[in-house]
């Protein structure tokens, strides 16, 4: 599975370069993963991680296939955007599709690049935003919860769910606090998803900054940090401008340019990684002559559930999977070398897939 992260923002932040950055990587990488264009807003890239072109070399894998990543560049926000202001209903639209925020936020000083509040203040920016997002949220929810009145009337345990959890949202969004920071149990976290909230959507804070400051970052960026920190969100230092130069070369020209800049590599790689650490994410892979391909799976799931991710019968008829960690698999020169090593393991439907593992999967049907 993929997942799907917006990139959020005000106009003139630098949201656009950092997508276009993005695109251009995928389309250096088609010889591999064709870079797929769903909508003009919407594009999927390789999720960089170099233990998969160790496995497929140790393999001799002709065929190299890494996890995916969609990102979506929505329309920038104005101020009044819960009200409809600009491409307010939009945004909102599009933002109710991801399962993640990268909030882009200008951390640069640049008086020829206007700036739609007059003034460059990150936090204050990222203030707008939330604001919206919590006010657009406030509203659905009061709506929502005037078209369940007929049902809580009739007794319906799920709108009565429906109501208990609409209501926790909108006490804490009347603090000033994002639905995110309710406390939701196990028995709730499939009806509270469906809610589909805006403000229940982690985030991640993308600084952009000059390209003097792309090393280190800051005064911009560490305030941000700061106001992460505080959240309980992470943040990510990225210069848009560097990103779309280095999209443009060639790998080793990209290798020596970073390393110029200070840089110990690409900001969208540490971008995606972010993403994928903030949603809980976690990769295993089937490594063989034909292929090597890196899966992406949430921390905690099994391995019918893991094995289901490549195909609906693999979980159904699931019988048991045959595991080396990456660092086996790597230590013993393959799987043969890790069989009779003894650090192949036999698991069964009980087993949490580790990040890293190489499984095969045996089945019926």
């Amino acid at each position: 599975m993929g997942f799907r992260m917006g990139i959020v923002g005000l106009p003139n932040v630098g949201k656009s370069t950092l997508f276009n950055a993005l695109t251009r990587t995928a389309a250096a990488q088609a010889a591999n993963f064709p870079f797929c264009t769903i909508e003009p807003n919407v594009g999927e890239v390789a999720v960089p991680d170099a233990r998969l072109d160790k496995l497929a070399e140790i393999a001799g894998s002709k065929q190299v296939i890494p996890a995916r990543m969609t990102f979506v560049d929505i329309a920038g926000l104005v101020k009044g955007a819960s009200k409809g202001e600009g491409l307010g209903n939009q945004f909102l639209a599009n933002i109710r599709e991801v399962d993640a925020i990268a909030h882009v936020l200008r951390c640069f000083d640049d008086d020829d690049v206007t700036h739609v509040e007059g003034r460059v203040d990150p936090v204050a920016d990222a203030g707008i935003i939330a604001t919206e997002l919590m006010l657009a949220d406030m509203e659905s929810i009061e709506r929502r919860l005037q078209n369940l009145t007929r049902k809580l009337r009739g007794g319906d345990k799920e709108a009565m769910q429906q109501e208990r959890l609409l209501r926790a949202a909108l006490s804490v969004l009347e603090a000033g606090r994002p639905a995110r920071s309710v406390e939701v149990g196990e028995e709730d976290a499939k009806a509270w998803k469906m809610l589909q909230l805006l403000t229940a959507k982690p985030v991640l804070y993308v600084c952009n900054v000059d390209e003097a400051s792309a090393a280190t970052g800051n005064r911009h960026s560490a305030a941000v940090a700061e106001m992460a920190a505080g959240e309980g969100n992470a943040h990510v230092v990225i210069s848009a401008a560097i990103e779309e130069e280095i999209a443009q070369l060639p790998p080793d020209e990209a290798a020596m340019f970073l390393s110029e800049m200070g840089l110990a590599e690409a900001g969208l790689d540490r971008l995606i990684r972010a993403g994928y650490e903030l949603l809980g994410l976690q990769t295993y892979f089937t490594v063989g002559p034909r292929e090597a391909r890196a899966w992406t799976i949430r921390k905690g799931t099994t391995a019918p559930e893991a094995a289901g991710v490549i195909h609906g019968d693999f979980e159904k008829g699931f019988i048991r999977a045959e595991t080396i960690s990456y660092d086996d698999f790597v230590a013993q020169g393959g799987e043969a070398g890790a069989r009779d090593a003894g650090k192949l393991r036999v698991e069964g439907k009980a087993y949490v897939v580790r990040d890293g593992d190489v499984m095969h999967f045996l089945h019926s049907g």
